[in-house]
């Protein structure tokens, strides 16, 4: 698990370059096999266009990529759009562009150009979010020792989902993995070894729209 951006809704922007409308859309996609099937549909609903590039990247730690130009010349369309794709740090992300010839040949310079402000241009209508991987841990302890594990949390900015309070308190609370030993080690030094702390799953997290959304 690394941490990375990913599409949390999908988008679609849309440019004019000498009356060539350029649409782009993007997706969220989980492997290759549901990304030629963004890409078959796009091309079914965009039937009538002239063309419909595309690109893609699936995966988390080595992504496999391809890309498409679809009738325009080689290196125009496809590989600008995987460009932007790789530049943006997303990963499992397909993005279409749909051209609709406007009657101007825009050359060599100005198809890259095109395709390339028309990815950028779905990516920024689309929702990206940043996925953390974290642990989920349970916190046990007393109550005298709530206010030390409180400020520990806070002050590193850790996600707190839940907290019970009965005899003692459990909280639960989501330590980034790269964090984790540290926050471990100062809650237990912090408490005099009082604190129980259990691991819990391994999971993504992120934040969309102020919302903690838990992969």
């Amino acid at each position: 698990m690394i941490r990375h951006k990913a599409v949390f809704e999908a988008g679609r922007g849309e440019i004019v370059e000498k009356k060539s409308r350029f649409i782009a859309h993007v997706q969220a996609v989980d492997s290759v096999e549901e990304a030629q099937e963004f890409i078959e549909a796009v091309k079914k609903k965009y039937w009538d266009a002239r063309h419909n590039c595309s690109a893609f990247s699936v995966g988390e730690m080595n992504p496999l990529t391809r890309c498409s130009d679809d009738g325009e010349p080689g290196g125009t369309a496809g590989k600008p759009i995987l460009e932007v794709i790789q530049g943006s740090g997303i990963r499992n992300i397909v993005i279409v562009v749909t051209r609709y010839f406007g009657g101007t040949l825009l050359g060599t310079g100005g198809l890259v150009r095109a395709y390339t402000e028309a990815a950028k241009a779905g990516i920024e209508n689309a929702v990206i979010i940043e996925k953390i991987p974290a642990t989920r841990m349970k916190l046990f302890t007393e109550y005298t020792d709530l206010g030390k594990i409180q400020y520990i949390l806070a002050q590193n900015q850790v996600t707190v989902e839940n907290t019970e309070y009965t005899d003692k308190v459990e909280i639960r609370a989501l330590f980034p993995e790269k964090e984790k030993k540290a926050l471990c080690r100062a809650l237990t030094e912090s408490t005099g070894g009082r604190v129980h702390i259990e691991d819990g799953e391994d999971v993504y997290y992120g934040t969309a729209e102020g919302e903690v959304i838990i992969f």
